[in-house]
């Protein structure tokens, strides 16, 4: 099992069953008690659980977010094809605003070469970005959040009210018709309704997963996003429901 998943597959144990011994992820991942020991460090210098004597607990509540580390390297052919679907939608000279996640930030790495004037709102996207030729970067006020760096807070709530973007690329943990698009966190669930208020289009990245989900806060219904890049493995019912809300749903070829 590649370290990436067998990371992901220790946290949702841990997580389900609130704490675990090493002998029995040892068991449930196949790999050895060395190997997982070496993980469970990971993890708990990622905040994510807390080791004890023979095994861990878990940090995170049933609603939380996996790490950013973790989710960087988990479906990233997925990731990179939304992203260069995205980058087709978006025209030389346009103004964008970039939203936090793993997701944009492939579609930032998809835009470093194009004349455009981008603002992303994490710092992981702002690294990305500096220092290119041809793109006017700009810079936000705000928090950074750990590990995710997302940009958060009313500096940043202000820096965007402050511009009128082309186009908001916008993350999500969850989205469907029915619920609209939601977030883990309260605070980034503001920066994204401030990111979504400051443009005329709104394209939404969302793996096929996530048109299944639900999450805490309720940034924007469905019908505030213009359109949808997703993958292939996307249910017919959820794309039916987003196209009855308005939403021109994109999938891209796995």
């Amino acid at each position: 099992m590649a370290s990436t998943n067998r990371l992901r597959q220790i946290t949702e144990a841990v997580r389900k069953a609130g704490q675990i011994g090493v002998a029995e992820l040892a068991g449930l991942t196949g790999a050895s008690e060395m190997t997982i020991r070496r993980d469970l460090e990971t993890l708990a210098g990622q905040g994510v659980l807390e080791r004890y004597r023979g095994g861990a607990k878990s940090l995170l509540l049933h609603g939380d977010e996996p790490p950013f580390a973790l989710r960087a390297q988990e479906g990233l052919n997925v990731k990179r094809r939304i992203a260069a679907e995205v980058a087709g939608l978006i025209a030389e000279g346009e103004s964008v605003v970039l939203d936090s996640g793993t997701t944009c930030l492939e579609v930032a790495r998809a835009l470093e070469h194009r004349r455009l004037t981008v603002m992303p709102l994490s710092l992981h996207a702002v690294n990305a970005l500096t220092g290119l030729p041809l793109l006017t970067l700009l810079v936000p006020g705000g928090k950074p959040r750990p590990g995710e760096l997302a940009l958060t807070g009313p500096l940043t709530v202000a820096s965007l009210a402050a511009l009128r973007f082309d186009t908001a690329v916008i993350g999500c943990c969850g989205l469907t018709a029915a619920d609209g698009l939601t977030a883990y966190d309260l605070d980034d669930a503001a920066v994204k309704r401030a990111a979504i208020a400051s443009a005329r289009r709104v394209i939404a990245v969302a793996e096929a997963a996530k048109l299944s989900r639900t999450a805490l806060a309720f940034v924007a219904p469905a019908s505030a996003m213009h359109a949808v890049v997703t993958d292939e493995t996307a249910g017919e019912d959820q794309i039916d429901a987003l196209a009855e809300a308005g939403v021109v749903v994109r999938k891209v070829t796995l």
